[in-house]
Formats: structure tokens, sequence, C-alpha cells
């Protein structure tokens, strides 16, 4: 379940190419065409949920960047700064955390170091991440690098919080807006992983993980590795809502029914019933709400009358959640 070296495994099946990222087709396009016709700009900031596939795209456009073996817009991943990228030894892609680096002596360090020429790439990538820790200080240090950056340098800001950064920062990246990943194409991906590592998980298993993932894939493919490690590579249905800490679909069925029928009696019973057993509020709440869009579409589908309820209904729950 480790990769090579021992690494997790998110990180062996971190994507290589933009051809893997999942659920961001409208990022890849984008950097795609631009390295296609030589159009990359000297900033990016990349904003959006953790797991997305910031971080991972960063990597891939700083390999791209450097790849003298670029096709349509894709890296090789076989020539010297591809390889060197992967294995974290490139000295001209720099990482920065900024929540632990986030002071203006750091930026001053970085800009000082910047006008030096790389040494091993054709072009230095300085990836910032959680950029908006940085310090009001800071910002107005790296504002200036990125005003007048030399030529041989790219800098990638990714961010959680977009709306902690200055609007002269943002002004001067071309910005790229990371969405939640959709459940179908979680689901695919993570049959896909399972399938490679020797898993057997059933798909009712993998759409429970990749729901509680709530949108991002890193999150998804970490509780996939913890499941087959605590049950084995062939862990059941059963398996996976247990170490999820889910219920069956009974009682979310039934709370489903009673909210959509707005019976108040009945549904404080359920979260009384499930609150004493010790279970997950929040979880069952979101399965609960799960379960409710799922009778929403059926119902949107056949024109039944209970979509204004259903439509309701959801909107509530998932206000309280």
């Amino acid at each position: 379940m480790r990769g090579p070296g021992g690494t997790v495994l998110y990180g062996k099946w971190r994507p290589r190419g933009f051809e893997e990222v999942v659920g961001q087709d409208h990022v890849v396009e984008t950097l795609r065409n631009a390295l296609a016709t030589d159009k990359v700009a000297h900033a990016y900031l990349f904003a959006g949920p953790r797991g997305t596939g910031k971080t991972t795209t960063a990597r891939i456009l700083a390999k791209a960047v450097n790849c003298p073996e670029l096709a349509r817009g894709e890296p090789c991943n076989d020539c010297g700064p591809c390889d060197a990228i992967d294995r974290g030894a490139a000295l001209d892609l720099i990482e920065m955390d900024a929540a632990s680096n986030r002071g203006i002596d750091d930026v001053r360090e970085l800009r000082d170091k910047i006008a030096f020429a790389p040494s091993d790439l054709e072009r230095k990538v300085y990836l910032l991440d959680e950029v908006h820790m940085l310090t009001t200080g800071a910002f107005n240090a790296l504002l200036k690098t990125l005003e007048e950056p030399p030529p041989h340098a790219i800098f990638i800001l990714a961010t959680t919080e977009l709306h902690e950064i200055p609007a002269t920062i943002t002004s001067r990246c071309q910005r790229f807006d990371f969405r939640r990943i959709p459940i179908e194409a979680m689901v695919e991906r993570l049959r896909f992983v399972a399938e490679q590592e020797g898993f057997s998980v059933p798909d009712e298993g993998l759409l429970a993980i990749a729901r509680e993932a709530r949108g991002a894939l890193r999150d998804a493919i970490t509780l996939l590795e913890q499941i087959a490690s605590m049950y084995g590579p062939s862990p059941s249905t059963d398996d996976v809502l247990e170490s999820l800490g889910l219920v069956r679909d009974e009682r979310t069925d039934k709370l489903a029914g009673a909210l959509a029928e707005r019976d108040l009696g009945a549904a404080l019973e359920i979260a009384r019933e499930v609150a004493g057993d010790g279970l997950d509020i929040a979880r069952f709440t979101r399965e609960t709400i799960d379960t409710l869009r799922e009778r929403l579409l059926v119902a949107a589908r056949d024109r039944t009358p209970d979509v204004g309820v259903l439509t309701t209904a959801v909107a509530e729950l998932a206000g309280a959640d």
C-alpha cells in the first residue's frame, strides 16, 4: 500500500501530467493551451479547497515549463528536468510553506536570490503554498517582486483562503479557481487506484468514501488506504461505513422521509436515536442530505409534486450542516 521509498498511497498515485488531474478540466485546458502557444504567465494564483490538486498542478506546470520534450502542453516525464522535479531533487523548484515562512525577512531572502540564474533547470519556479498566511509586510515585499520578475522566474501562489489575499497581489497573477472534485470523478479515480493496488471495494463503499471526502481527492485516497490497512484488501461496504462512522441507509431514509413529509416529531425521534447511539451527527446529516438530493433528482425527473418540498428540506438541512 506504499509506493517506492515508503510513500503513502496518495503520493504514489499523485498525477504526473495534466491528463491525470481529476475534476479540474477548466484549469488544465487553459494551462495546456498557454504552454502549447508559449504564452506562459510570470505569476499564477491557484485558489480552492484543500486536496483539490493545487500543489500537484503547480508541480506539473513546473515540469512543463522546463521540459525540452513538451508535447501539446504535456511534460514528457522522461527527461532530466521532469525526473528531478518528480524526485524532489530540482534545485530550481523552490517550494516555500508560507504558514511557516511568513515574515518579511523570508520573502526578502527569496527576492534577493531570484536574480541568480537557474542552476539545473531552464526556469526557476517558486511555489508558495498557503500564501494567505504571509504578513502584510511580506505581501508588500512579494508585490515588488511580482511587478518586475526576471524572465527566468515563474511564481505559483497557492491558497485555500482567496479572500485573504490582497487585491494588489491577485491583480498581478493569472488566477485559477480549483473546485471541489465531483463525486463521480472521485469514485472513478478511487476505483482505478483500488484496481492498481489489488483492492476489491464495492462501488457503494467507494461512493461512501468519495462523499466523506467532500470534494478532496487526497482525503479520499487516504481514507481508502486506511480502510484497506484496517480490513484488508477486500473490505465490505459495511466495513467501509463502520470505519467512516456512518450509518446504514435505513435511518437516513427514514429521516429523509420524515423531513419530506414535514413530520417533525418523527424526525426528532430519529435524531435522538442516532445521537443516543453515539454516531457522528454531522456525518449523519450529510448522509441524509445526500439521500434527500437523490430523492429530489428522482422527483424532478418524474415531475412529481414532491419537488418543492424536497428542495426546501435539502436547503434547510444543508444550512444546519
